[in-house]
Protein backbone atom coordinates (compact mmCIF):
# COMPACT_ATOMS: atom_id res chain seq x y z
CA UNK A 1 0.00 0.00 0.00
CA UNK A 2 1.11 3.49 -0.64
CA UNK A 3 -0.50 6.47 1.03
CA UNK A 4 -1.37 9.51 -1.02
CA UNK A 5 -3.66 12.46 -0.51
CA UNK A 6 -6.02 11.16 -3.24
CA UNK A 7 -7.18 7.79 -4.45
CA UNK A 8 -4.19 5.60 -5.36
CA UNK A 9 -3.67 4.72 -9.03
CA UNK A 10 -4.00 1.13 -10.16
CA UNK A 11 -0.78 -0.78 -9.54
CA UNK A 12 0.83 -3.19 -12.00
CA UNK A 13 0.56 -6.88 -11.27
CA UNK A 14 3.28 -9.48 -11.11
CA UNK A 15 2.97 -13.27 -10.76
CA UNK A 16 3.22 -14.64 -7.24
CA UNK A 17 4.75 -17.96 -6.20
CA UNK A 18 1.53 -19.86 -6.70
CA UNK A 19 1.05 -18.65 -10.27
CA UNK A 20 -1.60 -16.09 -9.36
CA UNK A 21 -1.28 -12.34 -9.43
CA UNK A 22 0.21 -10.23 -6.66
CA UNK A 23 0.76 -6.49 -6.51
CA UNK A 24 4.11 -5.25 -7.65
CA UNK A 25 6.36 -3.68 -5.00
CA UNK A 26 5.33 -0.13 -4.14
CA UNK A 27 7.68 2.60 -5.19
CA UNK A 28 5.41 5.64 -4.95
CA UNK A 29 6.48 8.62 -2.85
CA UNK A 30 6.69 8.47 0.91
CA UNK A 31 3.85 9.98 3.00
CA UNK A 32 3.91 13.73 3.42
CA UNK A 33 6.15 14.62 6.37
CA UNK A 34 4.54 15.40 9.71
CA UNK A 35 5.79 18.17 11.99
CA UNK A 36 8.92 17.00 13.78
CA UNK A 37 8.17 15.78 17.28
CA UNK A 38 4.40 15.78 16.78
CA UNK A 39 2.94 13.40 19.42
CA UNK A 40 0.08 12.24 17.16
CA UNK A 41 0.51 11.53 13.44
CA UNK A 42 -1.66 9.97 10.77
CA UNK A 43 -1.11 6.21 10.60
CA UNK A 44 -0.07 5.90 6.97
CA UNK A 45 1.82 3.15 5.20
CA UNK A 46 5.59 3.21 4.98
CA UNK A 47 7.45 2.43 1.75
CA UNK A 48 8.71 -1.03 0.86
CA UNK A 49 11.79 0.60 -0.68
CA UNK A 50 12.67 2.50 2.50
CA UNK A 51 16.42 2.45 3.12
CA UNK A 52 18.08 1.22 6.33
CA UNK A 53 14.83 -0.04 7.87
CA UNK A 54 15.59 -1.77 11.19
CA UNK A 55 13.66 -3.03 14.21
CA UNK A 56 12.69 -0.36 16.73
CA UNK A 57 13.27 -0.46 20.48
CA UNK A 58 9.51 -0.91 20.98
CA UNK A 59 9.54 -3.96 18.71
CA UNK A 60 12.45 -5.47 20.64
CA UNK A 61 10.61 -4.83 23.91
CA UNK A 62 7.52 -6.44 22.37
CA UNK A 63 9.52 -9.56 21.47
CA UNK A 64 11.07 -9.90 24.92
CA UNK A 65 7.66 -9.78 26.58
CA UNK A 66 6.32 -12.40 24.19
CA UNK A 67 9.18 -14.72 25.10
CA UNK A 68 7.89 -14.61 28.70
CA UNK A 69 4.81 -16.45 27.44
CA UNK A 70 6.98 -18.79 25.34
CA UNK A 71 9.02 -19.66 28.44
CA UNK A 72 5.87 -20.44 30.42
CA UNK A 73 4.72 -22.77 27.67
CA UNK A 74 8.07 -24.53 27.77
CA UNK A 75 7.91 -24.98 31.54
CA UNK A 76 4.48 -26.57 31.36
CA UNK A 77 5.54 -28.80 28.47
CA UNK A 78 8.45 -30.05 30.58
CA UNK A 79 6.11 -30.91 33.46
CA UNK A 80 3.65 -32.71 31.18
CA UNK A 81 6.31 -34.81 29.41
CA UNK A 82 8.26 -35.56 32.61
CA UNK A 83 5.07 -36.86 34.24
CA UNK A 84 4.35 -39.16 31.30
CA UNK A 85 1.54 -37.08 29.75
CA UNK A 86 3.36 -36.47 26.47
CA UNK A 87 0.36 -36.59 24.14
CA UNK A 88 -1.84 -34.13 25.98
CA UNK A 89 1.17 -31.97 26.83
CA UNK A 90 2.16 -31.58 23.18
CA UNK A 91 -1.43 -30.73 22.18
CA UNK A 92 -1.73 -28.11 24.94
CA UNK A 93 1.65 -26.69 23.98
CA UNK A 94 0.63 -26.47 20.30
CA UNK A 95 -2.58 -24.61 21.22
CA UNK A 96 -0.92 -22.15 23.58
CA UNK A 97 1.95 -21.56 21.18
CA UNK A 98 -0.50 -20.79 18.38
CA UNK A 99 -2.00 -17.95 20.44
CA UNK A 100 1.47 -16.57 21.18
CA UNK A 101 2.80 -16.94 17.65
CA UNK A 102 -0.27 -15.62 15.86
CA UNK A 103 -0.52 -12.52 18.04
CA UNK A 104 3.20 -11.84 17.58
CA UNK A 105 3.12 -12.39 13.84
CA UNK A 106 0.09 -10.18 13.18
CA UNK A 107 1.65 -7.22 14.95
CA UNK A 108 5.03 -7.79 13.30
CA UNK A 109 3.67 -7.54 9.76
CA UNK A 110 1.41 -4.62 10.65
CA UNK A 111 4.30 -2.72 12.24
CA UNK A 112 6.47 -3.34 9.20
CA UNK A 113 3.85 -1.55 7.07
CA UNK A 114 2.49 1.12 9.43
CA UNK A 115 4.81 1.87 12.35
CA UNK A 116 4.73 5.66 12.80
CA UNK A 117 5.97 5.56 16.42
CA UNK A 118 3.61 8.25 17.68
CA UNK A 119 2.00 8.33 21.12
CA UNK A 120 -1.18 6.48 20.16
CA UNK A 121 0.75 3.77 18.33
CA UNK A 122 3.00 3.25 21.34
CA UNK A 123 0.14 3.14 23.84
CA UNK A 124 -1.88 0.64 21.80
CA UNK A 125 1.22 -1.53 21.40
CA UNK A 126 1.88 -1.41 25.14
CA UNK A 127 -1.71 -2.56 25.68
CA UNK A 128 -0.87 -5.57 23.50
CA UNK A 129 2.17 -6.25 25.66
CA UNK A 130 -0.05 -6.13 28.76
CA UNK A 131 -2.28 -8.71 27.09
CA UNK A 132 0.75 -10.93 26.50
CA UNK A 133 1.57 -10.84 30.21
CA UNK A 134 -2.01 -11.81 31.05
CA UNK A 135 -1.79 -14.65 28.53
CA UNK A 136 1.50 -15.83 30.06
CA UNK A 137 -0.09 -15.86 33.51
CA UNK A 138 -2.75 -18.29 32.25
CA UNK A 139 -0.49 -20.79 30.50
CA UNK A 140 -0.28 -23.18 33.46
CA UNK A 141 -4.08 -23.28 33.76
CA UNK A 142 -4.35 -23.85 30.01
CA UNK A 143 -2.41 -27.10 30.43
CA UNK A 144 -5.18 -28.11 32.84
CA UNK A 145 -7.76 -27.41 30.09
CA UNK A 146 -8.77 -24.03 31.55
CA UNK A 147 -8.18 -21.43 28.84
CA UNK A 148 -10.03 -18.57 30.52
CA UNK A 149 -6.98 -16.45 31.38
CA UNK A 150 -5.21 -17.25 28.09
CA UNK A 151 -8.38 -16.26 26.24
CA UNK A 152 -8.61 -12.99 28.18
CA UNK A 153 -4.99 -12.12 27.41
CA UNK A 154 -5.44 -13.04 23.76
CA UNK A 155 -8.62 -10.93 23.61
CA UNK A 156 -6.74 -7.88 24.90
CA UNK A 157 -4.01 -8.37 22.31
CA UNK A 158 -6.41 -8.82 19.43
CA UNK A 159 -8.71 -5.94 20.34
CA UNK A 160 -5.66 -3.68 20.41
CA UNK A 161 -4.61 -5.08 17.04
CA UNK A 162 -8.05 -4.29 15.63
CA UNK A 163 -7.69 -0.74 16.98
CA UNK A 164 -4.41 -0.40 15.04
CA UNK A 165 -6.15 -1.46 11.83
CA UNK A 166 -9.15 0.82 12.39
CA UNK A 167 -6.78 3.73 12.89
CA UNK A 168 -5.02 2.84 9.64
CA UNK A 169 -8.39 2.68 7.88
CA UNK A 170 -9.26 6.16 9.12
CA UNK A 171 -6.06 7.60 7.66
CA UNK A 172 -6.34 5.95 4.24
CA UNK A 173 -8.81 5.52 1.39
CA UNK A 174 -9.66 3.31 -1.53
CA UNK A 175 -8.30 -0.23 -1.70
CA UNK A 176 -5.89 0.42 1.15
CA UNK A 177 -8.75 1.35 3.45
CA UNK A 178 -10.63 -1.79 2.40
CA UNK A 179 -7.67 -3.96 3.42
CA UNK A 180 -7.48 -2.30 6.84
CA UNK A 181 -11.22 -2.68 7.44
CA UNK A 182 -11.12 -6.33 6.40
CA UNK A 183 -8.33 -6.97 8.88
CA UNK A 184 -10.17 -5.22 11.71
CA UNK A 185 -13.49 -6.91 10.93
CA UNK A 186 -11.93 -10.35 10.61
CA UNK A 187 -10.08 -10.01 13.90
CA UNK A 188 -13.20 -8.92 15.76
CA UNK A 189 -15.36 -11.68 14.28
CA UNK A 190 -12.80 -14.32 15.24
CA UNK A 191 -12.90 -13.17 18.85
CA UNK A 192 -16.59 -14.12 18.94
CA UNK A 193 -15.60 -17.61 17.84
CA UNK A 194 -12.89 -17.86 20.49
CA UNK A 195 -15.46 -16.90 23.12
CA UNK A 196 -17.59 -19.81 21.94
CA UNK A 197 -14.62 -22.10 22.56
CA UNK A 198 -14.93 -21.37 26.28
CA UNK A 199 -18.36 -23.04 26.30
CA UNK A 200 -17.45 -25.98 24.08
CA UNK A 201 -17.43 -29.44 25.72
CA UNK A 202 -13.90 -30.62 26.38
CA UNK A 203 -14.26 -33.57 24.01
CA UNK A 204 -14.85 -31.29 21.01
CA UNK A 205 -12.56 -28.46 22.07
CA UNK A 206 -9.55 -29.55 20.01
CA UNK A 207 -11.59 -29.58 16.81
CA UNK A 208 -13.18 -26.22 17.50
CA UNK A 209 -9.75 -24.81 18.29
CA UNK A 210 -8.41 -26.12 14.99
CA UNK A 211 -11.32 -24.59 13.08
CA UNK A 212 -10.84 -21.22 14.77
CA UNK A 213 -7.08 -21.29 14.13
CA UNK A 214 -7.74 -21.88 10.43
CA UNK A 215 -10.24 -19.01 10.36
CA UNK A 216 -7.72 -16.70 12.01
CA UNK A 217 -5.11 -17.60 9.42
CA UNK A 218 -7.60 -16.94 6.62
CA UNK A 219 -8.09 -13.30 7.70
CA UNK A 220 -4.82 -12.01 6.13
CA UNK A 221 -5.43 -14.07 2.99
CA UNK A 222 -8.89 -12.51 2.61
CA UNK A 223 -7.83 -9.00 3.63
CA UNK A 224 -4.95 -8.86 1.13
CA UNK A 225 -6.75 -10.71 -1.65
CA UNK A 226 -6.54 -7.77 -4.06
CA UNK A 227 -3.93 -5.54 -2.47
CA UNK A 228 -0.74 -6.32 -0.59
CA UNK A 229 0.23 -4.29 2.46
CA UNK A 230 3.52 -2.41 2.26
CA UNK A 231 5.59 -4.56 4.60
CA UNK A 232 9.35 -4.19 4.23
CA UNK A 233 11.15 -7.45 3.22
CA UNK A 234 14.42 -6.70 4.99
CA UNK A 235 12.64 -5.46 8.11
CA UNK A 236 10.43 -8.57 8.24
CA UNK A 237 13.37 -10.95 7.87
CA UNK A 238 15.21 -9.07 10.63
CA UNK A 239 12.18 -9.24 12.94
CA UNK A 240 11.82 -12.99 12.45
CA UNK A 241 15.55 -13.46 12.90
CA UNK A 242 15.59 -11.47 16.14
CA UNK A 243 12.69 -13.46 17.55
CA UNK A 244 14.49 -16.69 16.62
CA UNK A 245 17.58 -15.49 18.48
CA UNK A 246 15.53 -14.59 21.57
CA UNK A 247 13.77 -17.96 21.57
CA UNK A 248 17.09 -19.81 21.19
CA UNK A 249 18.49 -17.68 24.01
CA UNK A 250 15.55 -18.70 26.22
CA UNK A 251 16.29 -22.31 25.30
CA UNK A 252 19.89 -21.96 26.45
CA UNK A 253 18.81 -20.23 29.67
CA UNK A 254 16.23 -22.89 30.53
CA UNK A 255 18.66 -25.74 29.85
CA UNK A 256 21.39 -24.04 31.89
CA UNK A 257 19.11 -23.68 34.91
CA UNK A 258 18.07 -27.32 34.61
CA UNK A 259 21.68 -28.53 34.48
CA UNK A 260 22.67 -26.30 37.39
CA UNK A 261 19.81 -27.63 39.52
CA UNK A 262 20.69 -31.21 38.61
CA UNK A 263 24.31 -30.76 39.64
CA UNK A 264 23.48 -28.97 42.89
CA UNK A 265 20.65 -31.22 44.03
CA UNK A 266 21.78 -34.61 42.73
CA UNK A 267 25.54 -34.30 42.26
CA UNK A 268 25.13 -35.78 38.77
CA UNK A 269 27.76 -33.87 36.82
CA UNK A 270 28.93 -36.97 34.95
CA UNK A 271 25.43 -37.79 33.73
CA UNK A 272 24.62 -34.20 32.79
CA UNK A 273 27.78 -33.18 30.92
CA UNK A 274 26.86 -35.07 27.71
CA UNK A 275 23.39 -33.52 27.77
CA UNK A 276 24.79 -30.02 28.34
CA UNK A 277 27.40 -30.41 25.59
CA UNK A 278 24.88 -31.86 23.15
CA UNK A 279 22.36 -29.12 23.93
CA UNK A 280 24.89 -26.38 23.30
CA UNK A 281 25.87 -27.95 19.97
CA UNK A 282 22.23 -28.23 18.91
CA UNK A 283 21.40 -24.60 19.73
CA UNK A 284 24.61 -23.25 18.17
CA UNK A 285 23.93 -25.27 15.03
CA UNK A 286 20.32 -24.08 14.93
CA UNK A 287 21.51 -20.47 14.98
CA UNK A 288 24.10 -21.08 12.27
CA UNK A 289 21.69 -22.88 9.96
CA UNK A 290 18.91 -20.31 10.33
CA UNK A 291 21.13 -17.35 9.46
CA UNK A 292 23.13 -19.02 6.70
CA UNK A 293 21.15 -17.30 3.92
CA UNK A 294 19.70 -13.74 3.48
CA UNK A 295 16.05 -14.68 3.09
CA UNK A 296 14.77 -11.14 2.53
CA UNK A 297 15.85 -11.46 -1.11
CA UNK A 298 13.03 -14.00 -1.64
CA UNK A 299 10.25 -12.15 0.22
CA UNK A 300 8.82 -10.29 -2.74
CA UNK A 301 5.39 -11.70 -3.51
CA UNK A 302 2.31 -12.36 -1.44
CA UNK A 303 2.52 -16.14 -1.96
CA UNK A 304 6.12 -16.29 -0.78
CA UNK A 305 5.38 -14.12 2.22
CA UNK A 306 2.40 -16.17 3.43
CA UNK A 307 4.21 -19.50 3.07
CA UNK A 308 7.34 -18.25 4.81
CA UNK A 309 5.55 -16.34 7.56
CA UNK A 310 3.05 -19.09 8.42
CA UNK A 311 5.68 -21.82 8.25
CA UNK A 312 7.58 -20.14 11.05
CA UNK A 313 5.03 -21.47 13.52
CA UNK A 314 6.96 -24.74 13.35
CA UNK A 315 10.37 -23.02 13.42
CA UNK A 316 9.55 -21.03 16.57
CA UNK A 317 7.63 -23.83 18.29
CA UNK A 318 10.39 -26.38 17.68
CA UNK A 319 13.13 -23.96 18.76
CA UNK A 320 11.34 -23.35 22.06
CA UNK A 321 10.58 -27.06 22.47
CA UNK A 322 14.30 -27.91 22.21
CA UNK A 323 14.84 -26.14 25.54
CA UNK A 324 11.91 -27.99 27.10
CA UNK A 325 13.31 -31.26 25.77
CA UNK A 326 16.72 -30.57 27.29
CA UNK A 327 15.09 -29.95 30.65
CA UNK A 328 13.22 -33.25 30.36
CA UNK A 329 16.47 -35.05 29.50
CA UNK A 330 18.14 -33.55 32.56
CA UNK A 331 15.26 -34.58 34.83
CA UNK A 332 15.32 -38.09 33.42
CA UNK A 333 19.07 -38.36 33.92
CA UNK A 334 18.79 -37.49 37.62
CA UNK A 335 15.74 -39.71 38.16
CA UNK A 336 13.09 -37.01 38.44
CA UNK A 337 11.15 -37.80 35.24
CA UNK A 338 8.76 -40.74 35.05
CA UNK A 339 9.67 -41.68 31.49
CA UNK A 340 12.23 -43.85 29.70
CA UNK A 341 15.60 -42.70 28.40
CA UNK A 342 14.33 -43.07 24.84
CA UNK A 343 11.29 -40.88 25.53
CA UNK A 344 13.47 -38.22 27.15
CA UNK A 345 15.86 -38.30 24.20
CA UNK A 346 12.95 -37.96 21.77
CA UNK A 347 11.91 -34.77 23.58
CA UNK A 348 15.16 -33.27 22.27
CA UNK A 349 15.72 -35.00 18.94
CA UNK A 350 12.20 -34.58 17.50
CA UNK A 351 12.02 -30.77 17.82
CA UNK A 352 15.67 -30.49 16.72
CA UNK A 353 14.98 -32.48 13.57
CA UNK A 354 11.79 -30.51 12.92
CA UNK A 355 13.71 -27.24 13.20
CA UNK A 356 16.29 -28.41 10.63
CA UNK A 357 13.63 -29.60 8.20
CA UNK A 358 11.50 -26.45 8.46
CA UNK A 359 14.44 -24.07 8.01
CA UNK A 360 15.45 -26.08 4.94
CA UNK A 361 11.89 -26.07 3.56
CA UNK A 362 11.24 -22.36 4.15
CA UNK A 363 14.41 -20.79 2.84
CA UNK A 364 17.68 -22.77 2.98
CA UNK A 365 16.78 -24.93 -0.04
CA UNK A 366 16.48 -21.88 -2.29
CA UNK A 367 20.17 -21.13 -1.81
CA UNK A 368 21.53 -24.65 -2.21
CA UNK A 369 23.24 -25.66 -5.45
CA UNK A 370 23.52 -29.30 -6.38
CA UNK A 371 22.14 -32.51 -4.86
CA UNK A 372 24.71 -32.73 -2.07
CA UNK A 373 23.91 -29.27 -0.72
CA UNK A 374 20.16 -29.86 -1.03
CA UNK A 375 20.31 -33.11 0.94
CA UNK A 376 22.56 -31.90 3.77
CA UNK A 377 19.83 -30.61 6.08
CA UNK A 378 17.21 -33.32 5.41
CA UNK A 379 19.81 -36.07 5.95
CA UNK A 380 21.06 -34.28 9.05
CA UNK A 381 17.51 -34.17 10.41
CA UNK A 382 17.06 -37.91 9.86
CA UNK A 383 20.36 -38.67 11.59
CA UNK A 384 19.35 -36.47 14.54
CA UNK A 385 16.16 -38.53 14.84
CA UNK A 386 18.19 -41.74 14.70
CA UNK A 387 20.13 -40.56 17.75
CA UNK A 388 16.94 -40.99 19.78
CA UNK A 389 17.90 -44.62 20.34
CA UNK A 390 21.49 -43.96 21.46
CA UNK A 391 20.67 -44.29 25.16
CA UNK A 392 22.38 -41.92 27.58
CA UNK A 393 24.43 -40.41 24.76
CA UNK A 394 21.45 -39.54 22.57
CA UNK A 395 21.49 -35.78 23.17
CA UNK A 396 25.25 -35.57 22.74
CA UNK A 397 24.99 -37.62 19.55
CA UNK A 398 22.25 -35.33 18.21
CA UNK A 399 24.40 -32.29 18.97
CA UNK A 400 27.37 -33.87 17.24
CA UNK A 401 25.26 -34.65 14.16
CA UNK A 402 23.92 -31.08 14.10
CA UNK A 403 27.45 -29.70 14.30
CA UNK A 404 28.64 -32.00 11.52
CA UNK A 405 25.66 -30.93 9.41
CA UNK A 406 26.79 -27.32 9.71
CA UNK A 407 30.40 -28.27 8.90
CA UNK A 408 29.29 -30.25 5.86
CA UNK A 409 27.18 -27.36 4.60
CA UNK A 410 30.05 -24.91 5.00
CA UNK A 411 32.45 -27.26 3.19
CA UNK A 412 30.07 -27.85 0.29
CA UNK A 413 29.33 -24.14 -0.05
CA UNK A 414 33.03 -23.31 -0.10
CA UNK A 415 33.67 -25.97 -2.73
CA UNK A 416 30.81 -24.66 -4.83
CA UNK A 417 32.17 -21.13 -4.59
CA UNK A 418 35.60 -22.29 -5.72
CA UNK A 419 34.13 -24.16 -8.67
CA UNK A 420 32.07 -21.14 -9.67
CA UNK A 421 35.14 -18.95 -9.45
CA UNK A 422 37.13 -21.33 -11.61
CA UNK A 423 34.40 -21.37 -14.25
CA UNK A 424 34.36 -17.57 -14.43
CA UNK A 425 38.13 -17.29 -14.51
Amino acid sequence: MKPTSSSPPPSPRTPDASGGQAPAPHTSPQPQPQPHGSPVRRLRARGRDEKHRVASSLELFFDLCFVVAVAQGGVELVHAVAEGHTGTGVIDYARVFFAIWWAWMNFTWFASAYDNDDVIYRVVTLVQIAGVLVLAAGVSRAFEDDFTVVWLGYLIIRLAMAAHWLRAAKATNGAERTVALRYAGGILLCQVGWLGLMFTPSGARNWVFLAMAILEMCVPVFAEKHRQTSWHPHHISERYGLFTIIVLGETIAAATVAVKSGVQENDALGELLPIAAGGVLIVFSAWWIYFAAPIHERLRTRGQAFLWGYGHYFVFASAAAIGAGLEVAVEQAVGEAHISTTAASAAVTIPSALFLLMVWALHARYFKVGTAQQLTLPVGALLVLACTFAGDWAVFGAGLVAGLTVATGVMLSARGARQAGAEHA
